[in-house]
């Protein structure tokens, strides 16, 4: 499980002396602890994948924002704890393949899309959101209609 391959990296980074990546990943798993007594049990890989890119997202904003602000020190900071959560993430599906998936999906669900096109963006995200950002299935669901 991803949250076990944290916890070893973790203490890994602690031994190695690398500040930096161990308080990125303390962060990350008191967030995945959070949520695991929010829900009152343990979180799924599929769970913990979309807690890490919540927290990748978060952290990109928040770069963005310093830059703009003209605080590249904390930017590249807020980037380096985005790249350290990155390494946890499933590779995401390509354009073309996404593309393609969605399109099966509303193949499947063809009435459906016909009916309320708009409807296939949260059944594509429920089914797809593991494999790509949400944000990027609703823009190819949009470009479908």
């Amino acid at each position: 499980m991803i949250k076990q391959t944290i916890q070893a990296d973790q203490i890994a980074a602690m031994k190695a002396k690398d500040t930096n990546k161990l308080q990125t990943l303390r962060y990350i798993l008191a967030q995945i602890k959070n949520k695991e007594i929010e829900k009152h049990e343990d979180l799924t890989n599929e769970e913990v994948v979309d807690v890490l890119r919540k927290e990748t997202k978060k952290l990109q904003e928040a770069a963005e924002a310093f830059k703009q602000g003209g605080r590249e020190d904390l930017a590249a900071e807020n980037a380096a704890q985005a790249d350290v959560i990155a390494v946890y993430l499933p590779k995401e599906l390509s354009d073309d393949e996404l593309k393609a998936k969605v399109q099966e999906i509303i193949a499947q669900n063809e009435e459906m899309f016909k009916k309320n096109p708009n409807a296939m963006i949260g059944m594509c995200i429920g089914k797809l959101k593991s494999e790509a950002e949400s944000s990027r299935i609703a823009a190819i669901v949009k470009s479908l209609q």
